[in-house]
This record gives C-alpha cells, sequence and structure tokens, in this order.
C-alpha cells in the first residue's frame, strides 16, 4: 500500500514536470515566431526600394507636376489611393516612375536657424574703446530709432534702414553692431554672407527671405551680415551658375531691404574689410545709405583700448604705458586684446599673477611676429 502510494506520487511529479516543460517550451516557440516575424519584417524594410521626397508644383488633370531636390521637375502619375493634393504639398515618390505614392506633411520653412546666430548681446558701450565717432554715427542711425521712433515721425523723416561698417579686419565693427543690440535690448542675427552661397537654385534667395521673416517675428532686431561683399560684389554681365546663384541671392537681399517699413523696428548691419568692391546698388541711399568707417586706433584708441583690457589685470605699478602704446602702433583692436592675453599669459610661465613691463614687451613681440607671419602666408598664396 505504501509502496503504491510512492508510485503515485513520482508519476504525479513526472507528469507535472513535464506538464511545465512542454508549457515552458512552448512559451519559447512563441517568443522565437514572434522575433523572426519581427527580423522578417525588418529585412522586408532593407530590400523595399526607398521612396523620394517632392514638392508638387502644379496639377494638370489627374497628373502632378512634382519638383525633386536637385530642382528638375517631372509630370508624372498619381497613386489610387493617394489623398487629394494641391500645389506646394510635400509627397513621396517612388524613384523608378517617380509615381507620387502619399502626401506628407513638411516643414515648408528653410531651416533657417542652421545659418544663423541669434542672441541677446550683453556688450556696454563702455566695453567699446577708441571709436567715439563711429558710437555716435551707429547711435544716431539705428539705436535712436528703434528707441524713439515718434521723433522721427513728427519731424517728418524716415530713418535710414541700415548701415554699412567698413575697414580693416579686427578693429572693433562686430563689437559696435553688439553694443548698440544691448543698448536697444535688440535680438541680434548674425550671419556670415558665404553661408548665404546655397548649393541648389534658389535656396539662397530663400534663405535671405526667411532671415528677415524672423528678424521681424523676434522684433525689435538687428540682421548683422559679416562679409557682406561675398554675396554684394559687383555684378557682372556673363559667369557661371553658381554667380549667378549669387545674383539672385543678392537681387532678394536688395528686395527684403527695400520691402522694409520705413519706421520698422528691424534694421540692418553689414560688415565687410572689401568695400571697394561692393555693388553700388547696396549702398544707394534708401538702403545701406550710412557707411561709417572703422579705422585701426590711433594713440589715444590704443591707450583706451588697453585701459579696457586690462582693468581687471594685476599688473605692476611702474608700467611704462606710453612705451607699450609706441610700440603697438597699426595694432588693431584686437590684436591689442591679443597683446595683453599674451602678457597674462607671460606671468602664468613665470609663476606669477602680476604682470610686469617686460610681460607686455615679449608679447608685443609675439604677437607682431605672428602677424607679420600670417601677412607673408597670405601674399604668397594669393600672390
Amino acid at each position: 500500500m505504501g509502496n503504491g502510494s510512492v508510485k503515485q506520487d513520482k508519476i504525479e511529479e513526472a507528469f507535472f514536470s513535464y506538464v511545465n516543460d512542454v508549457s515552458g517550451l512552448e512559451d519559447e516557440n512563441r517568443a522565437l515566431k514572434e522575433h523572426n516575424e519581427t527580423l522578417e519584417r525588418e529585412l522586408e524594410k532593407f530590400r523595399r526600394a526607398p521612396l523620394i521626397v517632392c514638392e508638387i508644383r502644379d496639377l494638370i488633370e489627374d497628373k502632378a507636376i512634382v519638383r525633386l531636390p536637385n530642382g528638375n521637375e517631372f509630370l508624372v502619375e498619381i497613386g489610387k489611393n493617394c489623398d487629394a493634393l494641391k500645389a506646394g504639398d510635400g509627397v513621396l515618390a517612388e524613384q523608378k516612375n517617380l509615381t507620387v505614392i502619399r502626401r506628407i506633411l513638411t516643414n515648408k520653412k528653410f531651416d533657417v536657424e542652421r545659418f544663423v546666430v541669434i542672441e541677446k548681446p550683453t556688450v556696454p558701450w563702455d566695453a567699446v574703446g577708441g571709436l567715439h565717432e563711429q558710437e555716435r554715427d551707429i547711435k544716431e542711425v539705428i539705436e535712436l530709432p528703434l528707441k524713439k521712433p515718434d521723433l522721427f515721425r513728427q519731424v517728418g523723416i524716415q530713418p535710414p534702414k541700415g548701415i554699412l561698417l567698413h575697414g580693416p579686419p579686427g578693429t572693433g565693427k562686430t563689437l559696435l553692431a553688439k553694443a548698440v543690440a544691448a543698448s536697444t535690448n535688440s535680438t541680434f542675427i548674425e550671419v556670415v554672407g558665404s553661408e548665404l552661397v546655397q548649393k541648389f537654385i534658389g535656396e539662397g534667395a530663400k534663405l535671405v527671405k526667411e532671415i528677415f521673416q524672423l528678424a521681424r517675428e523676434k522684433a525689435p532686431s538687428i540682421v548683422f551680415i559679416d562679409e557682406i561683399d561675398a554675396i554684394a560684389a559687383t555684378r557682372v554681365d556673363v559667369g557661371t551658375s553658381g554667380e549667378r546663384e549669387v545674383q539672385r541671392t543678392f537681387m532678394q537681399l536688395l528686395s527684403e531691404i527695400d520691402g522694409f517699413e520705413p519706421l520698422g523696428n528691424v534694421k540692418i548691419i553689414g560688415c565687410t574689410n572689401r568695400k571697394d568692391i561692393l555693388d553700388t546698388a547696396m549702398v544707394r541711399p534708401g538702403r545701406l545709405d550710412r557707411l561709417i568707417y572703422v579705422p585701426l586706433p590711433d594713440a589715444d584708441g590704443r591707450k583706451e583700448i588697453l585701459r579696457i583690457h586690462t582693468r581687471d589685470m594685476k599688473h605692476d605699478k611702474d608700467i611704462d604705458h606710453e612705451e607699450i602704446i609706441k610700440l603697438t602702433e597699426a595694432f588693431s583692436g584686437a590684436e591689442l586684446k591679443a597683446v595683453c592675453t599674451e602678457a597674462g599669459y607671460c606671468a602664468i610661465r613665470n609663476d606669477r599673477v602680476k604682470i610686469t613691463q617686460q610681460d607686455f614687451l615679449d608679447a608685443i613681440k609675439k604677437v607682431s611676429e605672428e602677424v607679420r607671419r600670417e601677412n607673408t602666408e597670405f601674399k604668397g598664396m594669393f600672390g
């Protein structure tokens, strides 16, 4: 009786173990099937031909004119299951015959913020040295109309839409633009002229249009175009397709400037080191009609710039400022800042926190050699 009970218990134990094993195998088999189906779907995606993104330009009966990313346009068929289309829609099309498969939602705006720097500058006017005349001019043309637009309305005149800052590199043109943006609490939109030259036809003009649309949305704002000569050089009658695209971008820029409201709170500041090659259409009255030359600083200007850059530095009381000013003749503001920074490094190398006269002299020598070497290399590259 006892032996039978033990056998029965073992049989039941073996049965339950078998049932559990079968159940576990079934679960594992189910999981493997699901994983296999997932892999097959993924494999099918790799085998499927990719679709191309196009734009509907026009509809003709039951066909559509689509524009490809490279600018080419084709008359193509529309798939039966495709939603209703209209000009301007983004669509997916087969690569082989360009049949429109379906409509997609696309951002019609150019990704303009990839090409510009948008900021709220905090540069005070006392950080600008040796440019009192230029500071006065830019305040009259940019700051006053933004702060007191009613004054111009009462007088009955229209303030300039923009200015052109021109002069040697490193003299403080960008600093002036940021200072006036800070004083008017304006959004500072900085774009380099060469960035406006795009690869495909029409994209540069579209980018210009959307930069100014962005400026209107963030007004009061200042559009600062550095190296404006990259797109506003004197036009030629014939040229390559690239040159013609630059001209199209330039014409869009002129159109945007002419389209501004007279007392609008969007101002333009162009910046160039090569005013001599600019097209006269850009600097005629009504556009960038106030030309402000930013020269290399004179002795008084260098003294003021050095005072600005050394006011937080620890240095000996017997520093001969007159000698430093004399030795830095023909230095730009950027080079004077480099001298102060290098003088600080000279002190650090000698385990000091106080800067001596010799540190400044060594810094002037090093910066002079670097500038001389860069000028030599530049002349060697361009003859």
